[in-house]
């Protein structure tokens, strides 16, 4: 592979890598530990993730349990929770917290899966937005050192990176669609 289209590439690797990590934060009615990505609790005064402090599992399709590896930890844990934007309230029984993910209405899918769209839109924006940097820089490079056959091949080449990104969005975000919308 050219070394001038690496860093374009690299780039889009990593609008990719955030949707994938973005989308997998999105509850879609069945208990997903990613949810927790996100949430920090103050442990010894630095913000550390739950998975790190816990012992996350999901012993049922719809419930999440955490096992904090310090009872003191419970109400810190909860508290962090509660002020998240998960929007599950945990419950305790003193040794693990417990969140419990109500069934989604049909509205709230519908709603979710046009969340998930946009987000997929507003990724391969991302995407875009790198070819046209790479596509500016060749354009540059045509100034100086490289002929116009060389930048063709590159802008070729960009494109056709680009159109993989954007087709492994659209499938990102159909496989996400179709699993919030199954019941």
């Amino acid at each position: 592979m050219d070394e001038r289209l690496k860093p374009y590439e690299e780039k889009m690797q990593k609008s990719y890598d955030f949707l994938e990590g973005d989308l997998a934060t999105i509850r879609a009615g069945r208990a997903n530990p990613h949810v927790l990505d996100k949430v920090r609790v103050d442990y010894y005064g630095t913000p550390t993730p739950i998975q790190q402090v816990s012992n996350v599992t999901v012993p049922e399709p719809r419930i999440i349990q955490i096992a904090p590896w310090e009872k003191s930890l419970i109400k810190v844990i909860e508290k962090a929770i509660m002020t998240s934007d998960i929007g599950i309230n945990p419950t305790n029984d003193g040794v693990v917290i417990r969140l419990v993910f109500p069934e989604l209405t049909e509205e709230r899918r519908k709603d979710l899966v046009k969340d998930v769209k946009k987000r997929g839109e507003e990724g391969k924006v991302a995407i875009r937005n790198t070819r046209r940097d790479g596509n500016d820089a060749f354009k540059k490079l045509a100034k100086t050192e490289v002929s116009e056959d060389e930048i063709k091949e590159l802008e070729e080449k960009l494109q056709k990176m680009t159109d993989k990104f954007i087709k492994n969005i659209d499938k990102l975000v159909e496989e996400k669609s179709k699993e919030i919308l199954t019941v």
